[in-house]
This record gives C-alpha cells, sequence and structure tokens, in this order.
C-alpha cells in the first residue's frame, strides 16, 4: 500500500472523476481533500483511499469502462458477503464511468504481515494467519453452487496455458516456438489438463484464482505487533488425521470463522477445480515457502475440508498430487502473464518472480515421471542442465 497523491494522464477522466466525488462526498460524509493512492493492480484498475468525517475511511475503485468491466466485481463481493467473508461492501457505483466507493478492510496486507518478520521466523510466526486463511477458503467453497460463475473448463485452461508458449517462451525468451515444439507442449497441456479436470472425481467449487497473502488483508490492523500469532505445531509434524469422512455434500452452513481475514481481487472467480486455490495459497507468487510449511498447511486444509464435507478425497496423498498438478498449470500460466505484463503493458516489475515460477514448475516435474519432457523443455528455454530424481 502507498500514500501517494492521485496522479492523471487523461485529463478528461480526471474531471470526470473529480465531478463524481463530489457528488457522492454528501451521501457518504467524504473528505475529497484526503483522497490519496492506496494501490495499484497489475490490470488497469486503482484504488484510493478518501477518509470520512466520521474518522473511518472507504476505498475507491478507479476502473475505466472500455478495459475493465465491474460486474463480476459486484457479483462475486455479494458471494462472498453471503457466505459470511469478509469483502468489500460496495456503497456507490457509478457503471457507466466506472467508479465505485467501497468500504475499506484496512490497510495491512497478509503479506505485509508476514514480511515484517526475518527469513528464520516467517514460517512459525506466519502459522496463524495461513490457518485462518485455511478457514476463508473452507467457508468459500462451502457456499459454492454450480451455474452461478463461469466455469473453470478445458477452453479456459487451455487459453492460459497457451500464455507460456505465446508469451513467455516466444516473446520473452526468444524460443521459435515451431510445429515440433508446439506438438510436444501440446501434449503436455493435454496431460496437465486431464488431471486438473478429472482428479478427485472433477470436483468443483468456487474458486478465486488469486488467493494469496497480498489479496488477504489483516483486518483492524494497523501495524504487524496488533497480529496475536501462535508457534503453532513443529513444522513437518503433522499428519493426516484417518477419521470417517463425513459427506460428500458440503454442509449448509460454515463450521469456521471467516472474519479474521479480508479477501480483494476476487473479481475473476470462477467455478472450477477444488484444488486451485489451495494450491495458489501455498505456492505464491511474491513469497515461497519451505516444502515441510506447505504440506503442514495443505495437510490442514485437507483435513478441515473433509470435515466440512467439502469432496477432497480420502487419501491425501491423491488430494496433493492433484493440487500439485493443478499448481503447475498455474505457474506456466503466469509466466505467461508476467511476460505478456512487461512487453504488452509496459509493468517489467513482475518478471523479477519468474525465477520463482520456474523453481516451483521444475519442482513439480522432478516428482512425477510422465512430467519429465516438461522439465527437459523448460532447462531447453532456461538453458538448464537438466537433473531429474522422480518419486511418481
Amino acid at each position: 500500500m502507498t500514500d501517494a497523491p492521485i496522479a492523471w494522464t487523461d485529463p478528461d477522466r480526471a474531471r470526470a472523476f473529480n465531478a463524481w466525488l463530489l457528488a457522492a462526498t454528501p451521501t457518504h460524509n467524504l473528505l475529497p481533500d484526503t483522497v490519496r493512492l492506496a494501490s495499484a493492480d497489475a490490470s488497469f484498475r486503482r484504488y484510493f483511499r478518501v477518509h470520512t468525517a466520521h474518522g473511518a475511511s472507504c476505498i475507491i475503485m478507479d476502473a475505466p469502462p472500455a478495459q475493465e468491466d465491474c460486474r463480476p466485481f459486484v457479483k462475486v463481493a455479494g458471494l462472498m458477503a453471503d457466505a459470511g467473508l469478509q469483502a468489500p461492501r460496495v456503497l456507490a457505483w457509478d457503471e457507466p464511468q466506472g467508479f465505485m466507493l467501497l468500504s475499506d478492510l484496512g490497510a495491512l496486507t497478509m503479506l505485509e504481515v508476514i514480511n515484517q518478520h526475518n527469513e528464520a521466523e516467517r514460517p512459525q510466526r506466519a502459522y496463524t494467519l495461513y490457518r485462518e486463511a485455511v478457514d476463508v477458503l473452507v467457508n468459500w467453497q462451502l457456499a459454492s453452487r454450480p451455474d452461478v460463475l463461469p466455469a473453470y473448463d478445458d477452453a479456459l485452461l487451455s487459453r492460459e496455458l497457451a500464455l507460456f508458449p505465446d508469451w513467455y517462451a516466444e516473446k520473452h525468451r526468444g524460443i521459435a516456438v515451431d510445429s515440433t515444439l508446439r506438438g510436444k507442449l501440446d501434449a503436455l497441456f493435454a496431460q496437465i489438463k486431464d488431471s486438473n479436470l478429472n482428479a478427485l472425481g472433477g470436483a468443483r467449487v468456487y474458486v478465486h484464482r488469486d488467493f494469496m497473502p497480498r489479496n488477504l488483508m489483516v483486518m483492524g490492523s494497523s501495524n504487524v505487533e496488533s497480529v496475536q500469532f501462535s508457534d503453532g505445531p513443529p513444522l513437518g509434524k503433522s499428519t493426516p488425521h484417518r477419521d470417517e469422512r463425513g459427506s460428500a455434500t458440503p454442509k449448509a452452513h460454515a463450521v469456521t470463522s471467516a472474519g479474521a481475514l479480508g479477501v480483494l481481487d476476487f473479481q475473476d472467480a470462477v467455478y472450477g477445480p477444488i484444488t486451485y486455490d489451495i494450491a495458489s495459497l501455498m505456492r505464491d507468487a511474491f513469497i515461497s515457502w519451505p516444502e515441510d510449511f506447505v504440506l503442514e498447511i495443505t495437510v490442514r486444509y485437507w483435513e478441515q475440508a473433509r470435515k466440512a464435507g467439502l469432496p477432497v478425497g480420502d487419501d491425501f496423498g491423491e488430494f496433493y498430487r492433484a493440487v500439485e498438478w493443478m499448481g503447475l498449470q498455474r505457474h506456466l500460466k503466469i509466466l505467461g502473464i508476467f511476460a505478456r505484463l512487461t512487453l504488452r503493458d509496459g509493468k517489467p516489475k513482475y518478471l523479477a518472480d519468474t525465477p520463482r515460477f520456474i523453481a516451483y514448475a521444475r519442482s513439480t516435474c522432478a516428482r512425477y515421471r510422465a512430467l519429465g519432457p516438461l522439465m527437459v523443455l523448460l532447462d531447453e528455454i532456461e538453458g538448464n542442465e537438466t537433473r531429474v530424481g522422480y518419486t511418481f
């Protein structure tokens, strides 16, 4: 989060914003002189913070309608509220101009809290926050219904995977994606899609698609000292319980508290594989964890999801394989997106995190014999020597 004044490149949009803000001020007791940039994301959206006469604050979304459709945001915000999650409430919306006034979930993200600790302390200090994130995720998934959100289907998976050869390999790395290479990638992508669509009996739930610490807000905290941490169990010592599994049909009510963390950046939510959001949470774009910590939290999620009746299966090994293959699809997609953000949109800062996703992808490929050819291709693209030691 920043506290910078607002800069406008389009004078007409600046005038439209000032007129909208002036009109919204009396109803919501806003203080226009306090408007400051809160954050900007990888899209064309920007977020401002404005204070009110009552000592509170609100968030303003600036989403140019030519580039951004706010209707999915409004719809998913309603779904999250119905699920008992802390998501921004829409207080005012000028749909034709793309200005929206939202409730403020605070200025401190889960990622910022975690990063205020040194590397040695982070896993233990972050343990409570990740447990709270699991609570939020389970409650979000329990609210799932078919035919409400767009389907995360073969067509969408294919479009996302195509970002890797088109933008990362060819345009960023300068690798000619000829018919031979394209054929190899298509065959590997077919395996990844088959796993992601059919693993765990094809279980489907609501999927946030960017469920990660940067998009989770620590509610009611202005600094790290106000966050109550738990040391948690010794990392790497947890094992899955083998109790009887509940109903395969999600229960109609939440079984945990989902009020500790607020949720942002959910406008791209879909109805898709149950493994996606836990893969996103534990294989983050901006922070990496030791394998024992990843396993610890993933086991906790799986146990909690089973008890709640979510269709995560009875075998943690099978579930974890599905998570890893789902994560691989996401890693390849993000490599393509980060290259596109740099080359098309002029946002080069994201490329600094591409080595993290290459490492994620290689780690998964090294564990599964069927993915060996993909690791070879990745190493050819990156100019590395392939070393493998499969476990499956």
